[in-house]
């Protein structure tokens, strides 16, 4: 057997590279250790002109192995870097932002809080706009109809005047509806509208993403007046009074009462918050219709003839969206839509302090969504307030206000709000029993601390204080809110 030949191999076996092929691996391999840098470091480093640099960048970026993007501060260049080295400082970065929060205790949480939602005395709003301010951030949150006016935004707008919500609603910017399906067993009983039928305020152009996240479920068997309303309201769309009166055949007694039930059940509601108003205040108190009759006793100036026009808000069969593309894509929107506004209204959003919100999407998808908010940059994740557990984020804009509460000493202000208010977070975020959230019910907190709560008439102790103290909270939870003009509007006497 002769040996194996040891000379050089023929030209025939060698394989030609290119040039490009072989500029592309040279960046490959440069790229995995250098971290963010630009085609002009690279060029200098690897001794390669600067066009073939971003010729094999562009190949690479191609394959999903780079990314372009501006990484650093300290450079106008567009920079490049590889793939995974990108994702595992980008994780180190997220890292070491959490780890640099201190949390706050749950009294300053609350305090904070007080602050965010301008029901704090030193942060109320003031006028249009600051209104406007106040619904942004209360934006889809459901509660007692009758709770709205006279507790809860009268405790967060100055001198409240409700023609400022009129301006708001007829102007487009803001809506209101029962958004959250009525409980079958609550419809076999009545299905009228009453003062403690859940309703949200919105601002109009969410519509669409607060009934998207709603049941959607079909209406239940209506009334005769309701079903010919509701019918007229199908073959016109939206109209004013006269002419669903008019349409239906009815007494504008009758079709008032249609209007009711059809706000009670969700499907229906008007261009100014007047008609919730009217609906809520009792007949012997409005003014009646037509000219003819004539009332002693004073009465209020509105109506539902004066509401603006009434329209659906959710149709009389279940939506079918089923598993079509654009069905999902509808949802994942109002998703992040939700996810936005709850740390719009809380500045700090975990799975605990949103217990109370009704329409929400399942935990899971807001943290997904929450944990995509992080990785862009628009929001912080971390652990703000001590005592909550999970997952925590939060707008960067609170995380100032955060540190500045824990920063401020505690004033000593008793604040009472209806147990029908957002921040009714007793026994939820704070320690102690929760109270029911009956806007008949008021929560009294000191300096964060939830320390009394008046239930059914009655002052229930959370924390021991003292005589002066008890004094102090039976003022407050017998203080009323309601401001002279507001009182007046509503033609309330006292």
């Amino acid at each position: 057997m002769e040996p194996a030949s040891l000379g050089p191999p023929s030209f025939g076996s060698l394989v030609v590279v290119e040039r490009q092929d072989s500029v592309r691996e040279l960046l490959r391999g440069r790229i995995e250790i250098a971290g963010p840098t630009t085609a002009r470091v690279l060029a200098r480093l690897l001794c390669i002109e600067e066009g073939e640099v971003e010729i094999g960048l562009l190949d690479l970026e191609s394959q999903g192995s780079v990314l372009r993007g501006s990484f650093t501060s300290d450079t106008t260049e567009r920079e490049w870097c590889d793939r995974r080295l990108l994702a595992r400082i980008h994780r180190y970065t997220l890292n070491r932002l959490r780890a640099e929060i201190e949390p706050v205790s749950t009294a300053d949480f609350m305090r904070f809080l007080f602050a965010w939602q301008r029901v704090a005395s030193e942060e109320r709003a003031i006028g249009l706009e600051g209104l406007g301010a106040v619904l942004t951030l209360l934006d889809g949150y459901e509660l007692a109809a009758g709770a709205w006016e006279g507790d809860v935004l009268s405790a967060r707008v100055q001198d409240y005047d409700p023609r400022l919500l009129d301006t708001l609603c007829l102007t487009g910017r803001i809506a209101w509806g029962r958004v959250s399906p009525r409980p079958e067993e609550s419809v076999r009983f009545s299905s009228s509208l009453i003062r403690s039928t859940p309703i949200a305020l919105f601002l109009r152009e969410h519509t669409s993403a607060w009934l998207t996240l709603a049941s959607a479920a079909s209406l239940p068997p209506l009334s005769e007046y309701a079903s010919s309303v509701l019918g007229v309201l199908e073959r016109r769309g939206a109209s004013f009074f006269q002419e669903l009166v008019a349409g239906s055949g009815l007494l504008a007694t009758q079709a008032e009462k249609a209007l009711g039930e059809l706000v009670s059940l969700g499907a229906a509601t008007a261009d100014g918050f007047t008609g919730l108003r009217a609906l809520l205040t009792p007949s012997e108190k409005r003014k009646p219709f037509g000219t003819a009759a004539r009332r002693r006793h004073k009465t209020v100036s509105y109506g539902v003839e004066t509401a603006g026009r009434w329209s659906l808000l959710r149709g009389r069969e279940a939506r079918d969206d089923g598993e079509n593309t654009a069905a999902k894509a509808a949802y994942q929107s109002a998703v992040e839509e939700q996810a936005r506004v709850l740390l719009r209204r809380y500045g700090v959003v975990c799975k605990r302090v949103i217990a109370r919100e009704t329409k929400l999407a399942s935990w899971r998808d807001l943290l997904l969504c929450y944990r995509r908010l992080e990785a862009r940059g628009e929001i912080r994740g971390g652990r703000f307030v001590s005592s909550l557990a999970g997952e925590q984020f939060a707008l960067p804009e609170a995380i100032g206000q955060l540190r500045a509460i824990r920063r401020a000493d505690p004033s000593g202000e008793l604040i009472a709000i209806s147990a029908a208010d957002p921040l009714n977070l007793a026994g939820i975020v704070t320690p102690g029993e929760r109270v029911p959230a009956l806007a008949t019910n008021k929560v009294v907190y000191r300096d964060g601390v939830a320390i009394a709560a008046r239930e059914k008439g009655v002052v229930r102790a959370f924390a021991e204080y003292d005589s002066t103290t008890a004094l102090e909270i039976e003022r407050a939870v017998l203080r009323k809110r309601v401001t002279p003009v507001l009182r007046a509007y509503l033609g309330r006497t006292g």
